[in-house]
């Protein structure tokens, strides 16, 4: 089986959209639906998730970034949370597919250490980690209160999530366990300076899983753009949709594209 990619909208503007660590590409539909008349979105269900859980790819940054670029045409690409991962590794070693860098609530490093206050509780990924073992509902039903956690309805986002999560299908345990590691081991900081496309940062003011420090310090290293979106979550297109397309706009219009076809 294929990847599975949702052509969507029918602006003039290319754009891969990836979604977070258990979900599928329609959690995001709230951004889809404010970008439709400007862009024409490729949304994708990450391996292993969603409609693409047969596909048989591993969840690794490379390999899905190879694997999205080959049928998807030059774009810009929207990563959010872990999907940031593979939006930023796709922009470091593909910049001829990859025109621009949106990261939502998505960081280089997951993780907190010594040497990175801006990150999460490595003992929270490792729980994580041990309990999808042992407890597989639960652990998804815990990592989405996390993300709900700080918005403005959280208990409304969280019945959302809830509803969406298992939409099509249960996620593969595998890719589960394969993207914790991600979010335990990914770093890319020190590649930031080197990254060779206009970038924009968009954060949630209210983010309990990646802090807007996190964020901001990368835009500072890369150039980049970056926006904090009051009141909002580690997901804020919920209930935010329309504020973070606007926050967009400067990279969406900032590179010309040949007409979509």
């Amino acid at each position: 089986m294929s990847l599975y990619v949702d052509r969507r909208g029918h602006g003039s503007i290319p754009l891969v959209l990836l979604h977070g660590w258990a979900m599928h590409g329609g959690v995001l539909a709230p951004l889809v639906e404010a970008l439709e008349t400007q862009c024409t979105m490729y949304v994708v269900d990450l391996p292993g998730h969603g409609r693409s859980r047969d596909c048989g790819l591993p969840l690794e940054p490379q390999a899905c970034a190879a694997a999205i670029a080959r049928v998807t045409p030059p774009a810009i690409w929207l990563g959010w949370s872990l999907g940031g991962t593979i939006a930023l590794t796709a922009a470091l070693e593909l910049p001829r597919q990859v025109r621009g860098l949106a990261m939502l609530c998505a960081t280089p490093k997951f993780v907190r250490d010594a040497g990175w206050p801006h990150g999460s509780d490595a003992q929270l990924v490792h729980q994580l980690a041990s309990d999808l073992e042992t407890d597989y509902h639960a652990t998804i039903e815990r990592f989405l209160a996390l993300e709900a956690m700080g918005s403005a309805d959280p208990r409304g986002e969280l019945r959302h999530l809830r509803q969406l999560v298992f939409a099509h299908g249960e996620p593969d345990l595998r890719v589960l366990q394969e993207g914790i590691r991600i979010l335990e081991s990914s770093d890319r900081r020190a590649a930031l300076p080197d990254l060779a496309v206009p970038s924009a940062w968009v954060s949630g003011r209210r983010d309990r899983l990646v802090p807007p420090q996190a964020m901001a310090w990368s835009a500072s290293q890369c150039g980049g753009q970056y926006t904090e979106i009051q009141q909002a979550g580690h997901a804020p297109f919920f209930g935010h949709a329309r504020a973070v397309a606007q926050v967009l706009q400067p990279l969406l219009t900032s590179t010309k594209f040949e007409q979509v076809r």
